[in-house]
């Protein structure tokens, strides 16, 4: 039977939704126990909303001063220690965890199996290759630590239930490097929803012309309660800073509804999307590539359609 550990990830003391969604991953290997694993100085807030998570068995605290910031460097060797016993150490296929895992897998002595997408067995998984124009069944060596990162737009939250799973403080005794030491943490704040967990997403593109047009983007996404994004082209003309990228080279999303405005449709950009809900397409080339996977889609000056849009919404 399968023993999963996955890493959590966190910020600010906050569980990040990514977390929950590699439960569920889990699941699919009709695991004999599922356990989360937390890193930080001050892990018990963090503990406790991971233990709350459905199918989880119970989370393993390790409380360092040096996991204070999340430094792959740091986390590596103590993930490593930790995944003894286990079968599959999971993290989700983030900027964290494409960070901090292949360092873990290289320390275990395995290769890592990135952006699982599909579980079809505790060694064999499907997942994206060629912008997510292919996909691939990949097998891992069964006699082997299997170290996987999760395609988390691909699986559902696990829910959050009343029980509590046990938690445990767990001693390792760990040589941690010296090497690499934080310096800052340089981040842009917003009191809108996470991109990476947003249910509604309202995206502009190269279409939208400039960062004060970008303004209108903003606004349609406070009116509906949605995350706002951007595609490469508007990034690199410098609409938006590049956290807010959607895209192969961006966030890989899936909201129950994605709006992309002014968006042509590169391929790059439609892998991001593909696992959303519902995509809505507003732009003024009725032949963009956008129109051919968007459920709803109005060709014209998004100038005109957005307010009106708006309008519409009360």
């Amino acid at each position: 039977m399968s023993k999963v550990l996955i890493v959590a990830e966190h910020l600010n003391g906050k569980l990040n939704p990514s977390t929950a969604r590699c439960v569920t991953c889990a699941k699919a290997f009709n695991a004999e126990s599922i356990d989360v694993l937390v890193l930080a100085a001050d892990p018990a807030a963090i503990a406790a909303e991971a233990a709350r998570i459905d199918g989880v068995g119970k989370v393993l605290t390790v409380a360092n001063a040096a996991n204070e910031h999340a430094l792959a460097a740091v986390y590596a060797p103590q993930i490593a220690a930790a995944a003894a016993g286990y079968s599959h150490v999971l993290a989700p296929s983030t900027t964290f965890g494409k960070d901090v895992l292949p360092r873990a897998a290289a320390l275990l002595g395995v290769a890592q199996v990135s952006d699982v997408a599909e579980v079809l067995g505790a060694h064999t998984f499907k997942r994206p290759i060629y912008a997510g124009n292919a996909i691939i069944t990949v097998e891992a060596p069964a006699d082997a630590i299997v170290a996987a990162t999760v395609r988390t737009a691909s699986f559902a939250a696990a829910a959050t239930g009343s029980a509590s799973a046990p938690v445990e403080a767990l001693a390792l005794s760990v040589e941690l490097p010296t090497h690499t030491r934080f310096v800052e943490l340089a981040q842009g704040k917003s009191d809108r929803p996470d991109l990476q967990s947003a249910g509604r997403v309202v995206s502009g593109g190269r279409g939208v012309g400039s960062a004060e047009n970008f303004a209108i983007i903003y606004k349609l996404a406070d009116k509906i309660g949605a995350a706002v994004g951007a595609s490469r082209a508007a990034v690199d003309a410098g609409y938006v800073p590049s956290d807010l990228q959607v895209g192969q080279t961006g966030k890989i999303i899936a909201p129950e509804l994605y709006m992309a405005i002014g968006i042509s449709g590169a391929i790059q950009h439609l892998t991001g999307i593909k696992d959303a809900g519902t995509i809505v397409a507003i732009n003024k080339d009725g032949e963009a590539p956008i129109f051919e996977i968007a459920d709803f889609g109005l060709v014209g000056d998004l100038f005109k359609l957005v307010p009106e849009l708006e309008a519409a919404l009360g």
